[in-house]
């Protein structure tokens, strides 16, 4: 009886707290949902953060229209020549991921493994909520309901976002689905992962806008056991977009509870014969050709970042997480990026983040069709060209790492099925990366076990010299997952090779190279070839074309590369460059084995036993083809 009675003083002291904190119209807003485990939690960090305001956005246009004027009242967004779209810089040393301090929050006795960063869980939660108190004190905080995954599906899950910044915000209504009903829907006893982010204390940056002031104290912290994000003093989306990359980690870890896989992969339709289209999940790293490839001609978008897959039915289904596309805008032209760029020119709500801003409020970004204005504002400040830092480098007009935010209704090619509560079937899935010397331009593995082990666990992919200044350097990246991950890495491959249970046609598993090169160090793909290569893989998955097995996989037949390029590309393709892409390079792939099994020897804890067996039966299929035809076999001679 006590019990009882100190819960419900208990509750009625939030509500309380709760009625005390948002006005009357906000209050009647928040409890048409009916869930207790959503009051407390707004109820702490309200009380936490104690912000001035608190503003609950449910799905009316009126409340998202409110967060756009936000975004302007409170100069995080400027608004440009153009209708619906707007400016936003981060702070000059807040435009990227900060790996440093992403941590875990890990309870005594957890070892998730020395690849991921983590944080004793009593120490961390003390840091942030300390950093937290009172941090939203003169600011305004903004309650925001989404769905990661199409609304009313076995794919749902609801989130709660509480950020002090509108324009992140913004920028999550416009790349996640509205989630209000969602939430009001289930009702008191569904988990919904929970985000915190404050921006903090702002200063003013170039064109009036205002910027986080004390990244010292940027934090971003994981607690997978109770699902909240905290990410506190920093805009840049990939610290801030909660729902993104943040909520990826605590999805990987609910999948891995609930037999489902949470991945960093494209959605994409490719077309086929007579109107079919087969669907493809694809995992990239950046740089490695995975926003081109979801937009190529006879391509349909269903998604460009994020997939959950689950076994519905015996079949391998999957979901969109996102409706939107936060992009780099980098080298977007008019030539190699037709559909995206067309998308950036329509007057639709976009938000342009860290370009340069023009004289007659136009935006300009590195690599763009035109040639750089002389002046104009970034996020450095007043710029002009032949900026110089403080280094002595050049100031480029708009940051490496420049974004566009908009829905992907933008595209031309979207998906018709992007919203289908039960998803897509997945009929195959692609793992490509920067590859100069070794995996050829397209190659299926022989089953499921195969494929995840030797294509999917094995990616890696080369740095460029532009990026990281020293260009060539392989970086292990598993499933291109390798920095979400919120479990060991041996138990993430575990669950990829299981997930193949109980299913009556598992998707073929495919790897993909567009970056190999020569003897002269040039490119032997075209920036088209991509198209043909997609084009076999959905021939393959329907069992209508033959392939040559190979030591590492099944390769394309010269004859219907040959047909393909001239449907696809109009291009006599030659003999001699077939043999050039396809040739086996056994040292290469040899060298590349020796690399895996040194890190899963020493860099993965309990990596499972059957990649050790699979990648050492490969190993002896190219001693055995070397010994046969020597290091260089054009796939002919199989």
């Amino acid at each position: 009886m006590r019990i009882k009675l100190r819960k419900k003083q208990h509750e009625t002291k939030m509500m309380q707290n709760l009625k005390k904190r948002l006005n009357k119209k906000e209050y009647d807003k928040l409890v048409q949902v009916s869930n207790k485990k959503l009051y407390v939690f707004i109820s702490k960090y309200t009380e936490l953060c104690n912000p001035d305001k608190v503003f609950v956005c449910t799905d009316s246009p009126e409340d998202i229209q409110y967060i756009r004027d936000a975004a302007i009242r409170n100069r995080e967004e400027a608004k440009l020549a153009t209708k619906g779209h707007t400016i936003h810089f981060d702070g000059y040393f807040d435009q990227a991921r900060d790996k440093k301090n992403t941590k875990f929050l890990v309870p005594k006795g957890v070892n998730l493994g020395p690849e991921i960063n983590a944080i004793d869980k009593e120490e961390g939660t003390k840091e942030i909520n300390s950093i937290m108190k009172n941090i939203m004190k003169g600011h305004e905080l903004y309650i925001k309901f989404f769905c990661l995954g199409p609304t009313n599906s076995k794919f749902s899950i609801p989130c709660v976002q509480i950020t002090d910044s509108s324009y992140v915000a913004h920028s999550e209504d416009l790349l996640y689905r509205q989630g209000f009903k969602e939430i009001q829907r289930l009702g008191n006893d569904k988990t919904f992962f929970k985000f915190v982010h404050s921006q903090g204390e702002l200063v003013g940056a170039g064109a009036g806008l205002l910027v986080s002031k004390n990244i010292e104290k940027r934090r971003i912290y994981i607690d997978l056991e109770d699902e909240i994000i905290f990410s506190t003093n920093t805009q840049y989306g990939g610290n801030t977009l909660g729902l993104k990359k943040l909520a990826l980690r605590l999805a990987i870890n609910r999948a891995s509870k609930e037999n489902w896989l949470a991945e960093h992969m494209l959605i994409i339709g490719v077309s086929g014969p007579s109107g079919r289209i087969s669907y493809f999940t694809g995992a990239f790293p950046s740089m490695c050709g995975k926003t081109s490839t979801a937009t190529l001609k006879n391509v349909t978008m269903g998604g460009d970042d994020i997939a959950y897959l689950k076994n519905l039915n015996k079949k391998i289904r999957t979901v969109n997480v996102e409706k939107g596309l936060f992009g780099i805008i980098e080298g977007i032209n008019s030539n190699d990026d037709p559909l995206i760029w067309k998308a950036l020119h329509k007057p639709v709500e976009i938000i342009f983040s860290n370009v340069l801003l023009t004289e007659n409020r136009a935006v300009y970004w590195n690599g763009k069709d035109d040639n750089p204005p002389e002046i104009g504002v970034n996020h450095s400040g007043e710029w002009c060209l032949g900026k110089k830092d403080k280094d002595g480098k050049d100031v480029t007009p708009s940051h490496k790492n420049a974004r566009f935010t908009f829905d992907l209704r933008a595209l031309d090619n979207l998906d018709q099925n992007v919203n289908e509560p039960m998803g897509v079937e997945v009929k195959g899935i692609i793992y490509g990366g920067r590859d100069s010397s070794t995996w050829v331009p397209v190659e299926e593995s022989f089953d499921w076990v195969h494929g995840t082990i030797t294509k999917g666990s094995a990616l890696e992919s080369e740095t460029t010299a532009a990026a990281l200044g020293k260009e060539g350097v392989r970086v292990f990246n598993p499933m291109s997952n390798l920095d979400f991950l919120s479990i060991p890495i041996g138990k993430y491959i575990d669950n990829h090779i299981n997930f193949s249970a109980n299913v009556d046609q598992l998707p073929k598993i495919f790897s993909v190279n567009y970056f190999l090169k020569g003897k002269d160090g040039n490119f032997l793909n075209g920036k088209n070839d991509k198209q043909v290569w997609l084009r076999w893989m959905e021939f393959r998955v329907h069992d209508e074309v033959d392939a040559i097995k190979t030591p590492t996989g099944y390769m394309p037949r010269y004859r219907d590369l040959k047909l393909l390029f001239e449907e696809e590309l109009e291009k006599d393709y030659q003999k001699e460059a077939y043999i050039n892409q396809f040739t086996l390079r056994i040292p290469e792939n040899l060298s590349k084995i020796d690399r895996l099994l040194d890190i899963f020897q020493t860099r993965v804890l309990d990596t499972p036993k059957l990649v050790f067996e699979v990648l050492e039966k490969q190993k002896r299929r190219l001693d055995e083809a070397r010994d046969r035809f020597g290091d260089y076999v054009s796939p002919e001679e199989f």
